[in-house]
């Protein structure tokens, strides 16, 4: 057994698209302090009361629509990412690992332990630094670190917002879209929208560095492109709850953009390392719908909504990512 492993963590799924499991996901997803700050005790009355009755149901039917014959389409990108690791690197154990759901992070890491690693990196699936994606992931191995007598030794990989390799994957992936619709017309007001996941003003106000992060991807994604912030813009998706949140919304830019006529939309998702709900569901169905419901019917038989697919196994984001754990491992290995 190899003495060094490397975890990748990924945000999790439902175990099945149905409600009684989608609640318990969402029960562990809901109740943890980096995702809702607000009063525990108060917040889980409202949350079992309120919110979990309805949005079980809710989105378990969201889920039913994107589940695949292998299960969730996370689950199965994050299994093929970890594969994809594991075949670039010798000498290393290569896992992945769930913050919510299963495998659970604490669960693998147990294993990995009886097994006899003895080091681990921890490499989370999120380029972008935030303290409710990144930021829980340390919570739980800090957890699993004050409940072991017997600690393993830990690395981690913080975020790579701008690492070339990621860059140069996301926009590979985007100008090979583009080479099946042709590029936009950026001269006509066409746009390359840049839609990452949403997180509540305060926690930015507060010192998440989240907004920082994202638009350093934008910037350095822009560039390789050859794109102008006119042409390539970073807007907010996934909204959760009465607070404010980041903005642009991107359902809002998307209709923003269909009522001026604008009969070509491409959108890319650089925070979404792999195609999930978010993707799946909510941009491809209810984007794409309020897309279409906004343009005059007239536009209809010649307008494009192209979104591009999240980076999942592509062979460069692998390379990308086992150079960076390269990195992360400097030192351990003969």
């Amino acid at each position: 057994m190899n003495e060094i492993a490397v975890v990748w963590v990924a945000l999790g799924t439902p175990a099945q698209p149905t409600p009684p499991a989608v609640r318990q996901y969402l029960r562990q997803f809901l109740t943890d302090r980096r995702i809702i700050e607000m009063n525990p005790i108060a917040w889980r009355a409202i949350l079992e009361l309120f919110i979990l009755p309805k949005r079980g149901v809710a989105s378990a039917e969201k889920y039913a629509g994107i589940w695949t014959p292998d299960g969730s389409p996370l689950l199965v990108h994050t299994k093929n990412q970890a594969q994809g690791i594991a075949e670039r690197l010798e000498g290393v154990t290569v896992t992945y690992a769930m913050r919510y759901g299963e495998p659970n992070l604490g669960s693998v890491l147990d294993r990995l332990a009886a097994e006899g690693v003895s080091k681990v990196l921890i490499v989370p699936a999120y380029p972008q630094y935030s303290q409710t994606t990144v930021g829980s992931i340390y919570d739980a191995v800090a957890r699993h670190i004050l409940a072991s007598r017997n600690q393993l030794e830990y690395r981690f990989i913080r975020s790579v917002p701008t690492h070339p390799g990621y860059i140069d994957a996301l926009a590979t992936t985007i100008e090979r879209r583009w080479v099946t619709t042709g590029r936009p017309d950026f001269a006509a007001g066409e746009t390359l929208l840049l839609s990452y996941h949403s997180i509540p003003v305060a926690m930015v106000d507060a010192g998440d560095p989240y907004v920082t992060e994202c638009q350093a991807t934008t910037t350095a994604l822009a560039a390789r492109l050859g794109l102008d912030e006119q042409q390539c813009r970073t807007t907010y998706q996934s909204k959760f709850g009465p607070a404010a949140w980041l903005t642009p919304a991107t359902i809002d830019t998307v209709a923003e953009l269909a009522r001026s006529d604008i009969r070509r939309l491409d959108i890319a998702c650089p925070g979404f390392v792999a195609d999930c709900l978010e993707t799946l569901e909510e941009l491809d169905l209810l984007n794409q719908e309020t897309y279409l419901s906004t343009l005059p019917e007239s536009a209809h038989p010649t307008a494009l909504f192209n979104r591009v697919p999240c980076l999942n196994d592509d062979p460069l984001f692998l390379d990308a990512l086992t150079n960076i754990i390269r990195t992360g491992i400097v030192g351990w290995l003969p």
